[in-house]
C-alpha cells in the first residue's frame, strides 16, 4: 500500500505518503491565502522526497473538513482529480479527527476537545474520548456559547488556542493545524481493521460567505419571442 493524504481544512497545506507502516515524506506549509499555489508543489515534493512517482500510489485520503470554503475545496478537488486519473479509491476523514490523532501522536490523553478558526468569531469543534474516538458530530459555535462545555477540559487545534479564555484547558505545544502525516497515519490504521471513513465531500457545517446580492439584475436580456409562424405557411 502506497497512501497520499492531504488536507487544506486549515491554515496548514499538508501533504504526506503512508506505506503502511510508517510516513515515508511529509510536506507543510501554513498559509491560510495559498492553498491553490502551494498543494502541487507539496504532492510533487513529497513523492520526490520518497522516490515515488504519482502512480505509485494506490490509496488517497483527504481531509474533509470542517473548513473554510474555498481552501477546503482546494484539497478535495484536487484529491477527486488524482482518484479520476489514476483509477484509485479516495477516503475522507474528519480534519478535527487528524488533528486529534496526531494529538494522540503527541502523548496526549484523553479526553480532550479540538477545535480550529472558523472565522467570524467561531469555532469548529468536537470531543474526543482518546485519540481515535469521536464522542459526538463537529460543531461549529462561537466560543462563549460553549464556555461551559469545555472549560477546564484539555484542549488542542488553533482554534482553542484562539480562545485561550474559553478553552481554558488548552495544552501548550499540543497540535494546532491539520497534519497529513497523522492523517495518513489515521488512515492506515483504518483500512488495517477495516473502519469505514466519510464520503470525499466537503464538511462546511453553514452556508458559504459569498452571496448573491440583493437586487441583483441580470446584464443580458432576455431573447425577444419569436413570431408565431403563419397557419399554412411555409
Amino acid at each position: 500500500m502506497l497512501l497520499l493524504a492531504l488536507d487544506t481544512a486549515t491554515p496548514a497545506v499538508t501533504v504526506a505518503l503512508h506505506n503502511g507502516a510508517r510516513v515515508l515524506a511529509a510536506r507543510d506549509q501554513v498559509d491560510a491565502r495559498r492553498h491553490g499555489e502551494l498543494l502541487l508543489p507539496a504532492v510533487d515534493g513529497t513523492l520526490a522526497d520518497a522516490g515515488r512517482t504519482l502512480h505509485d500510489v494506490t490509496h488517497l485520503v483527504v481531509g474533509v473538513g470542517p473548513g473554510p470554503y474555498t481552501g477546503l475545496r482546494v484539497g478535495l478537488a484536487t484529491a477527486a482529480a488524482f482518484s479520476a486519473a489514476l483509477g484509485i479509491p479516495v477516503h475522507g476523514l474528519c480534519t478535527l479527527d487528524g488533528i486529534a490523532y496526531a494529538a494522540g501522536l503527541a502523548g496526549v490523553k484523553g479526553p480532550f476537545t479540538a477545535a480550529t478558526d472558523a472565522r467570524r468569531k467561531e469555532v469548529y469543534w468536537a470531543r474526543y474520548a482518546d485519540a481515535r474516538t469521536r464522542t459526538g458530530e463537529p460543531a461549529v459555535d462561537r466560543p462563549a456559547d460553549i464556555a461551559a462545555q469545555v472549560a477546564g477540559v484539555p484542549a488542542v487545534g488553533a482554534g482553542a488556542a484562539l480562545y485561550a479564555d474559553t478553552f481554558t484547558g488548552l495544552l501548550p505545544g499540543a497540535p494546532q493545524h491539520a497534519s497529513a502525516a497523522a492523517l495518513a497515519a489515521l488512515a492506515a490504521a483504518r483500512l488495517a481493521d477495516g473502519e469505514p471513513f466519510l464520503p470525499p465531500l466537503p464538511l462546511y457545517l453553514r452556508r458559504p460567505d459569498a452571496k448573491v446580492p440583493a437586487g441583483y439584475k441580470a446584464v443580458t436580456p432576455p431573447p425577444e419571442p419569436r413570431p408565431e409562424p403563419r397557419a399554412g405557411g411555409r
